[in-house]
This record gives structure tokens, C-alpha cells and sequence, in this order.
């Protein structure tokens, strides 16, 4: 594995996203990745993704999923869902706020029909894998809605293996995770997580000029 070039704490953070991009990508050495996809999470784990592709010299992908607020909170995620697949929710959450699947079913569909018109803005079709390792790669875990669905969505294009990497999250979202991925890496689980941005300086909000880019120079490699 190599040196380590940067240490981040839970006090002192991340730069940016590209800063946290290059830190994850050293914590990726155990893992014996062999012809890997990166799949970034749209949008802010798209430019983490890209650092994570070029120190690996692999393919960078783009992954939407979209969450299914909640009434009156729409960050609070009761569940996600992808432009292929079912969605899935926070059934304990969606009790409490006295919903079910069904009462949410045009907010889902709505997030569904964005979660398409973004795939097709990023060309980002269903990925056919063909036993490749698949690696997704988000800015950060929360409530790991998001995430969630990513990944069953990649696990349904037959991955060789499906690997999670993130550079800070809830420690709860962190072991919820383990079940959905064969490997889970998250460098920091700090105690008293409250919100993926206040462990980066900088956490200005990705554009799709940002994530065009960053296909145009990594997508082909």
C-alpha cells in the first residue's frame, strides 16, 4: 500500500472533493482491485470518483439515484430510487411520518423520470459490467438512501464484485452498508456525524459542466 500523503481527522476534514478523491484512493491499496469501473455517484461523488479512476487508471462512470423526501423535509430521505429497478425506502421512517410505498408512489415515479433525464444527460446508459469489479464512489454517507439503490442497481448488472468507498460517513450508514457490497471503505466514521459537508472546506455544489468534463477526461481510459 502506499505512503500515506494525507492524514484527515474528523477535525480537520478534507480541501475539497478532489483533495478527498486522491486520500480515498490511497485507502483502496488492501483491496486487490483487477480491472475496475468507478462508478461516481451524481453529482458531488462524481469529482471523488474521478481521483479515485485516474490513481487506479480505470474507467469513471456516472451512477444517478435520487432520493424520495419526505413531507415538508424533502432532505430527509425516506427512501431512493434509480431510472432502472425498484426503489427502496426507510419503512421505520415512512411509519413515522404515516406513510407507505403506496402514498409515495408519484413522488417516487417523479424521482424515477429525473434519475432517467440525468443518465441521459450524463450518457450515463445502464452499465453492462460483464464480471468486472464495479466500485462506487459517493462525496459522503448520511443516511445512505442514495447509496442504497446505487448499489442494487449495480448489483443487478453482474459485478465480478461490487465495492463501496467513501471518504467520510455516519458510522451507522457505514455498517448498515456492509450487507448491500461485498467490501465497504470509508476512512473517516466520526462519532456525532452530522452532515457529509462540514468535513470539507470546500463544498461548493458539482455542476453537470463539472461532470462533463470529467467524463470527457476519464471516461474512455
Amino acid at each position: 500500500m502506499p505512503r500515506m500523503r494525507s492524514r484527515p481527522s474528523p477535525a480537520t476534514g478534507y480541501r475539497d472533493r478532489a483533495h478527498a478523491g486522491r486520500v480515498l484512493a490511497e485507502h483502496l491499496g488492501g483491496l486487490d482491485l483487477a480491472d475496475p469501473v468507478v462508478f461516481g455517484l451524481a453529482r458531488g461523488g462524481v469529482p471523488v470518483a474521478a481521483e479515485v479512476a485516474r490513481a487506479l487508471a480505470a474507467p469513471l462512470r456516472v451512477c444517478v439515484a435520487r432520493k424520495i423526501g419526505a413531507p415538508g423535509q424533502p432532505e430527509l430521505a425516506l427512501g431512493a430510487v434509480t431510472a432502472h429497478g425498484p426503489p427502496g425506502y426507510d419503512h421505520a421512517l415512512l411509519r413515522s411520518f404515516g406513510l407507505t410505498p403506496a402514498e409515495v408512489a408519484g413522488d417516487c415515479e417523479r424521482e424515477r423520470a429525473e434519475a432517467a433525464r440525468r443518465e441521459h444527460r450524463y450518457h450515463a446508459d445502464r452499465p453492462e459490467l460483464g464480471g468486472r469489479e464495479a466500485l462506487l464512489v459517493d462525496d459522503g454517507l448520511a443516511t445512505g438512501a442514495t447509496v442504497r439503490a446505487a448499489l442494487g442497481m449495480l448489483a443487478e448488472t453482474g459485478p465480478r464484485r461490487l465495492v463501496l468507498a467513501v471518504p467520510v460517513g455516519a458510522p451507522e450508514s457505514v455498517r448498515a452498508l456492509r450487507g448491500h457490497a461485498d467490501a465497504v471503505v470509508c476512512v473517516l466514521q466520526p462519532v456525532g456525524f452530522a452532515a457529509v459537508g462540514q468535513y470539507y472546506r470546500d463544498f461548493a455544489a458539482t455542476t453537470d459542466a463539472e461532470i462533463t468534463r470529467l467524463l470527457d477526461e476519464l471516461g474512455d481510459t
